[in-house]
């Protein structure tokens, strides 16, 4: 199990439920978010355990508290709600923050973001005990020389969903990695992922002002 803790859960349910009320009764998503909140707890008891130190770790975290109040609401949130509810919240005024923090028109930001990633890689090599459960991240330099390149064989997140039939939900947090790319002025190229049958989950991530990445 994962380690419990309500701290996404509290930052992120009042976004999300102000959002979905405006698809569905209030009386009906307060009840989701009371049911979901014990939810929660019995998903990361059952998530698989990478660490909760894992800095990786804060995507279970967060893609837990969508998926809980999916499943409290006993599935009848869409997918198409979920979609628009997750692209209302990141197209919030205080989420350009994060372009600040990480800029891909700047060869800081790039950096920035590359060390975040091997960061994530090492911290699997100093902790072996969670190489099975956890991403794997894999990198190649050599594929492109704009931006940032890797790629995962393993996700824990779609390891769940695919045991708890929550797979058709998966690709709507998927695709926030695209919208996340584009608050940091980037653009997120990927061929497959695992969610949608594919082998790997590859990302290539650069700067959106390129014309011709290389």
């Amino acid at each position: 199990m994962l380690k419990v803790t309500y701290r996404y859960w509290n930052v992120m349910v009042p976004f999300l439920a102000h959002s979905l009320k405006k698809h569905y009764s209030r009386t009906f998503i307060n009840e989701t978010v009371k049911k979901g909140k014990q939810l929660y707890k019995a998903m990361l008891e059952e998530a698989p355990d990478v660490g909760s130190d894992n800095p990786m770790a804060k995507n279970i975290y967060a893609s837990f508290v969508v998926l809980a109040l999916y499943e409290a609401s006993n599935r009848r949130i869409t997918e198409k709600a979920l979609r628009k509810t997750t692209e209302e919240i990141l197209h919030m005024p205080v989420m350009k923050l994060m372009g600040l923090d990480v800029d891909y028109r700047k060869s800081k930001g790039v950096q920035k973001e590359n060390g975040r990633f091997h960061a994530c890689a090492e911290w699997i090599e100093q902790n072996p005990q969670y190489r099975e459960a956890s991403w794997d991240f894999n990198f190649d330099d050599s594929r492109h020389k704009d931006g940032t390149f890797y790629w995962f064989t393993h996700c824990p997140i779609e390891q769940y969903c695919c045991s708890h039939g929550l797979i058709d939900i998966l690709p709507v947090l998927c695709d926030i990695d695209e919208m996340t790319a584009d608050l940091m002025h980037a653009k997120l190229e990927r061929h497959e992922t695992l969610a949608k049958g594919g082998k790997i989950c590859d990302y290539w991530i650069y700067s959106k002002d390129l014309k011709e990445p290389e």
